[in-house]
């Protein structure tokens, strides 16, 4: 029997895959010894993210330091998100100094509404993935920080739900 989500090999009656730790399809029959169920975890995770990420901490900080503390917890998620998602994704969200500093001006503005779209929506499936019940994906970009900015305060609901999901993460 093979992993649906990594394709690791697991035993026949498991009912989490060893490697990834997602769970198998049906649940366990009640009272069966031979089913696997995972260990307890008593080490402590090898990568421990920030979760001090706010919405006022962001803007008083971006203004204090002209912009570059924004540049630095931007920076932060796309390397974390790379962190905790690529063994699972496959994928790889390109710095965000690389986006603003040279693709932003050469692409008149396209590269950071793509590179929003897809940091946005890997956030989001890496918060399905873990099981987290927070609404938050590239729709979410779409809506409040682009259709949001209309408005004026759609782009700050949008940080602050990215911060949100990042804590969660």
């Amino acid at each position: 029997m093979f992993c649906t989500k990594c394709g690791k090999e697991i035993p026949e009656n498991a009912t989490f895959c060893v490697e990834c730790g997602a769970r198998l399809g049906g649940a366990a029959p009640a009272g069966n010894a031979n089913v696997y169920t995972a260990p307890p975890v008593n080490n402590p995770p090898a990568l421990k993210l920030k979760t001090n990420r706010g919405l006022i901490k962001y803007i008083l900080l971006s203004i204090i330091t002209l912009g570059i503390y924004g540049l630095v917890v931007m920076s932060d998620i796309s390397t974390s998100i790379n962190q905790i998602a690529q063994k699972y994704d496959g994928r790889k969200t390109m710095h965000y100094c690389l986006v603003y500093f040279i693709f932003s001006g050469l692409t008149f503005g396209i590269v950071p509404l793509v590179w929003s779209h897809n940091i946005s929506d890997r956030i989001g499936c890496e918060l399905r993935r873990r099981g987290i019940n927070y609404s938050f994906g590239a729709g979410t970009f779409w809506g409040w920080c682009f259709l949001g900015s209309f408005i004026y305060i759609g782009p700050f609901v949008y940080c602050h739900k990215l911060f949100k999901a990042m804590n969660m993460l």
